[in-house]
């Protein structure tokens, strides 16, 4: 019999590898999400709205610009404080709160619509997450996500990483967010109506080596992993990271443009 994940070593886990690096550095370039999100889920000024593992804030500002009440959200203090300055410079009102997507501290039915751009597939307990986003939203509310697909670029390069560096025994993958029959078997019931677009977001680097350096130095995971591997393993990584990026690049040697497939789901609740 297989021993029982231990989430709450594994929450720590990632909370220690989000922590590591600057993921701002890389999350300002997803913007464009937020804002293609926001307006999937035809944010209305004053709406209340529930930014959850918000990281850096893009689909944070998105609401605000819109006029949105936002209370934005994560477990890694470091990113909220991200989101905050680029609040300020923008003199946009938003509330920021520490806070588990797997224990929200916020009423039933309390918003007008809770949001997640790549941010609550990366939690522990999926089955939790998924419940508590559902708790929050009022009737007639819409929980609005983008989840990177597993077979997309990015749930390629996590499946990489995880051939490098496995996760724990038992833990369930991110990309199950971006499975729509996971989705619909977690959110569709009498109460919710789940709807999945796929869209694809580029990445645009000069070249491989400038995508690993700046995920090297910069995105959470990644940053840790090449920390922890012996100098081998972390030439090994680095080698295959390589042979993804210039396989899905479609910029030819001149740059690199990787495009990588993700879901853009907005949920309503009747």
């Amino acid at each position: 019999m297989s021993t029982p994940i231990d989430l709450t070593a594994l929450k720590n886990r990632q909370m220690a590898a989000w922590a590591s690096g600057d993921y701002a550095v890389i999350g300002t370039t997803l913007q464009i999400v937020g804002e293609q999100l926001a307006e999937a889920c035809d944010l209305r000024c004053d709406e209340l709205v529930l930014d959850v593992a918000a990281g850096n804030g893009n689909v944070t500002l998105a609401a605000a610009r819109r006029g949105c009440q936002v209370t934005s959200t994560d477990y890694v203090a470091a990113l909220l404080e991200r989101g905050e300055d680029r609040a300020r410079a923008e003199r946009l009102e938003v509330i920021f709160q520490v806070a588990d997507a797997e224990a929200l501290p916020f009423d039933d039915a309390s918003y007008d619509a809770v949001l997640s751009t790549f941010g609550v597939m990366f939690a522990p307990d999926q089955a939790k997450a998924a419940a508590e986003l559902a708790r929050v939203v009022r009737p007639g509310g819409r929980i609005g996500l983008a989840n990177w697909t597993p077979e997309g670029f990015v749930g390629q390069m996590f499946k990489t990483l995880g051939q490098h560096l496995p996760p724990p025994p038992g833990a369930l993958p991110p990309s199950n967010w971006g499975n729509e029959a996971w989705l619909h078997t977690h959110f569709d019931d009498h109460d919710f109506q789940t709807q999945v677009t796929r869209r694809t977001f580029n990445f645009r680097y000069r070249s491989a080596a400038h995508f690993i350096d700046t995920f090297r130095s910069w995105y959470g995971p990644v940053h840790k992993a090449f920390a922890v591997l012996p100098v081998d393993g972390a030439m090994a990584l680095e080698r295959d990271f390589t042979a993804l990026l210039n396989k899905m690049n479609r910029a030819g040697e001149a740059s690199l443009v990787v495009p990588s497939e993700y879901l853009e789901v907005v949920i309503t609740r009747r």
